[in-house]
């Protein structure tokens, strides 16, 4: 026996690659989130290990699980554009443009969250960063779940998991259910912009391009260095 095989967790890892075996896989991650468990799964950039966003202690777990305070709080991803409304307020109108191009995908916008939502992702200051990966798995637990506290699948400050392995060696036994989607191709992260006021501001770079966002909005400024957001 390898001394690979020392890392794997207790925890099942349920194939969702073979068309015949994803639903199954799919109704499994469901029902552990709906359990209060934590999930790993895939997304259009890297592996996220998620949980209900409504949750606190789910997301206190979470958070310990990444080796991670309370002041770098998790994203929200969600299933469908329309969620967004449900845990936002004050939209901008800028923000409906950029999510009518770029989502599904790999754009992130942080967003003054609905302040009577029953929910504790951490030190927030009343914003939420929200997402809807262009991930046909992801998607199907998400329209399933509502939306979900997801962050990157590693430990804080450790590399991102594009595989399930990767994953599993690093958070173990915590995670109730891993979801295997096969290896994550994408080499960047998403992109982060601070869309609270009347522009966006670039937090973080990623696969959404500067060039990609230009294409329909006017050029965007960045932030210092040190305002530049910590979610993954």
């Amino acid at each position: 026996m390898s001394a690979l095989v020392d890392f794997i967790p207790m925890s099942p890892v349920v194939d969702a690659i073979a068309p015949d075996a994803r639903e199954g896989a799919v109704t499994t991650a469901v029902s552990a989130i709906q359990s209060g468990q934590l999930v790993v799964l895939p997304t259009d950039t890297v592996y996220g290990i998620g949980c209900d966003a409504f949750d606190p202690e789910a997301v206190g777990r979470l958070l310990a699980a990444k080796d991670r305070g309370r002041d770098v709080p998790p994203p929200v991803l969600i299933g469908q554009v329309a969620a967004l409304d449900g845990i936002a307020t004050g939209i901008q109108p800028y923000v409906r443009d950029l999510v009518e191009r770029f989502w599904p995908g790999a754009l992130t916008v942080i967003v003054t969250a609905q302040p009577s939502l029953a929910w504790d992702l951490g030190e927030t200051h009343g914003t939420v960063a929200v997402r809807m990966p262009d991930d046909e798995i992801a998607l199907a637990i998400l329209q399933q779940t509502g939306p979900l506290a997801v962050t990157s699948a590693n430990k804080h400050g450790a590399p991102p998991a594009t595989r399930i392995l990767d994953a599993a060696t690093q958070l173990g036994a915590v995670v109730e259910v891993y979801v295997d989607g096969g290896p994550r191709e994408a080499q960047l992260p998403s992109t982060i912009l601070d869309c609270t006021g009347p522009a966006p501001v670039v937090l973080r770079a990623g696969a959404i391009t500067e060039d990609d966002l230009g294409a329909i909005m006017v050029p965007l400024p960045q932030a210092a260095p040190d305002e530049a957001a910590p979610q993954p």
